[in-house]
C-alpha cells in the first residue's frame, strides 16, 4: 500500500495504524492519502477496482453470457421482442 502524507508530519506508528484500518475497513486499498490539518487528519482510500461479470435477465433466466446455452434456447433469444429504451 502506498501512503502519501500531506500538510504535516505524523509518527510512523500512527501511519501503521491508519494502514491497518484501511486494510480492515476497505480491503484492496492501493493508496492511502493522509491529509494533516493541525490535530485533525483526513483519510482518503484509493481502492482497486473490483472486476465483475455483467448479469442480465434473458428469457426468464439470469445469465452472464449465453455461451453455454443450447440451440433451442439461443433461438428463443433470437425470437425475443426487443423494446426500445424510453
Amino acid at each position: 500500500m502506498i501512503v502519501h502524507v500531506t500538510g504535516g508530519e505524523i509518527p510512523q506508528d500512527e501511519i501503521e495504524q491508519y494502514k491497518a484500518r484501511a486494510e480492515k475497513m476497505h480491503p484492496g486499498t492501493e493508496t492511502l492519502n493522509i491529509s494533516v490539518d493541525g490535530d485533525h487528519v483526513d483519510l482518503e482510500y484509493v481502492v482497486a477496482p473490483t472486476p465483475y461479470e455483467r448479469i442480465r435477465r434473458i428469457t426468464g433466466y439470469l445469465v452472464g453470457t449465453v455461451e453455454r446455452w443450447n440451440d433451442a434456447k439461443r433461438e428463443e433469444l433470437g425470437d425475443r421482442v426487443k423494446h426500445a429504451a424510453i
